[in-house]
C-alpha cells in the first residue's frame, strides 16, 4: 500500500495515514475473499484494485474538495465505489451506499463492518425509488455514480437526491462530451446546470476516464424520478 499512498499524494494532493493505509490493506484483502465467492468485481490483482478502484474512487477528492460534503450518496456502488474509499479518507462525510443487488449491499455492509466506519447507511433499493422519499429527495450535497448509466439517464437517478447547490459527480469513460450534449435538455428539466468536464489520469490505465459535474440549480419537479425502469427505457 506504500504505492498506492504515493500514487494518491502525487496525483491528487492528498497523503495518506497509516491508519488510511491499513483501512485499505483490510478492504482489498476483504474484496479479493469475497471475489473467490461472489462476482463482486471483474478486477481480481491486488494492484489493478488499488489504481482501478482505490485511485480511481479517490480521484473524486480532486473535484469536492473544497465544497460542503456533510452528506454523500453512491447510487450503484456495487463493491463500495466510490464511497468507501472517500469515507476512508474523509471519514467526517456522512455516507449512503446505494445498490439493487443484494450480494453487493452484503459486502458493503461487512466492510462497513470490518473498518468500523461511522455514519454510513448501506441500502438495498433503486435510486426511483430513494429519489421521491422525502428522507432521500434533495437532501444530499453531492450524489456520485460511477458505470451506472448513460448521462442522460443518470441525471434522472442523481439529481432528484440532490439539494438545490449541491452537485452531481459521475464517473465516465470514452464518448462522454458526446453523451453530455444529449443530456442538456435532461439537466434543464431536472434542475441541473453543467459546470465542468475533468480528465482523470491514472497510472498505467489507457483508457479515457473523466469526472463530470453538474451543479444543482433548481428543484428537481415533482414526477421525477419516474417509476422503476422509465428512465432507462424513456430517456428524457
Amino acid at each position: 500500500m506504500n504505492e498506492l499512498a504515493q500514487h494518491t499524494y502525487e496525483l491528487f494532493g492528498l497523503r495518506l495515514t497509516q491508519p488510511q493505509l491499513k483501512a485499505f490493506s483490510m478492504y482489498e484483502k476483504e474484496l479479493l475473499d469475497w471475489n473467490t465467492r461472489y462476482s463482486l468485481t471483474a478486477i481480481r490483482e491486488p494492484e489493478k484494485i488499488q489504481i482501478k478502484h482505490f485511485l480511481d474512487s479517490l480521484s473524486c477528492l480532486s473535484v469536492m474538495a473544497g465544497s460542503c460534503m456533510e452528506r454523500v450518496i453512491d447510487i450503484g456502488t456495487g463493491a463500495g465505489f466510490p464511497g468507501v474509499p472517500i469515507k476512508i479518507v474523509d471519514p467526517n462525510i456522512h455516507l449512503t451506499l446505494v445498490d439493487s443487488v443484494r450480494k453487493k449491499t452484503g459486502f458493503c455492509e461487512h466492510v462497513v463492518r470490518k473498518l468500523d466506519l461511522d455514519n454510513v447507511e448501506v441500502i438495498q433499493g433503486r435510486a426511483e425509488i430513494l429519489g421521491n422519499r422525502p428522507e432521500h429527495r434533495q437532501q444530499y450535497d453531492w450524489a456520485l455514480a460511477r458505470a451506472v448509466a448513460v448521462l442522460t439517464v443518470l441525471l434522472e437517478y442523481l439529481l432528484p437526491l440532490v439539494r438545490v447547490g449541491g452537485y452531481v459527480l459521475a464517473m465516465k469513460g470514452e464518448g462522454i462530451h458526446s453523451e453530455v450534449h444529449n443530456a442538456e435538455h435532461a439537466m434543464r428539466v431536472l434542475g441541473g446546470h453543467m459546470r465542468e468536464i475533468v480528465q482523470v489520469f491514472l497510472p498505467g490505465v489507457a483508457e479515457d476516464r473523466y469526472l463530470v459535474i453538474v451543479d444543482k440549480v433548481a428543484a428537481t419537479p415533482p414526477g421525477y424520478p419516474r417509476r422503476i425502469g422509465v428512465p432507462m427505457r424513456k430517456p428524457l
